[in-house]
């Protein structure tokens, strides 16, 4: 397993691993209509356009693919003055999840965030979302919940935040 900074090359590998993980990960949270219209193509343009601009990490296997990526930087709604960082997202196809990747792409970006100057983190997911587990084994604690809406379903997202990042993959 390689975990390294993404290049701009990587947005085709990205984007299929983000559609894919949001078809697996969101199929009983949302309208199957809106998961089948994602497409490869308009997520490939999001990293072509994000990845010189945001600390963006990949994870390959053995064969080179590109089988999860992680994101992150400083927080971007404003909304909370006290979490400076944000892990803006952070997946991995089905088949590779619960093996220790989440926690190797994390820490990338945890760590540019320090670099930063910054202590302190925060991350969205939603509420029925298992990964949550995973955000609370890295002492993640709920700060806030946000109703969103997509396609046209409302849903809860847990905003964890961590007060102080040093030290965390030090567990």
């Amino acid at each position: 397993m390689i975990i390294r900074k993404a290049k701009v090359d990587d947005a085709k590998g990205i984007a299929r691993v983000h559609v894919d993980s949001w078809k697996t990960t969101y199929k009983n949270n949302i309208p199957e209509d809106y998961l089948n219209s994602l497409s490869y193509e308009k997520r490939e343009q999001l990293w072509t356009n994000n990845i010189p601009k945001d600390n963006v990490f990949v994870a390959e296997n053995e064969q080179g693919q590109i089988i999860g990526f992680s994101s992150g930087g400083e927080e971007r709604s404003g909304k909370y003055k006290e979490y400076k960082g944000e892990l803006s997202s952070i997946y991995i196809l089905e088949k590779f999840q619960g093996k220790g990747i989440g926690k190797l792409l994390a820490k990338p970006v945890f760590d540019k965030i320090e670099e930063l100057g910054i202590n302190t983190l925060l991350v969205l997911v939603l509420e029925d979302n298992k990964s949550k587990l995973f955000y609370e084994a890295l002492g993640g604690k709920i700060i806030d919940k946000v109703e969103v809406e997509i396609a046209d379903k409302k849903l809860i997202e847990l905003v964890y935040g961590w007060d102080n990042i040093k030290g965390v993959f030090d567990k």
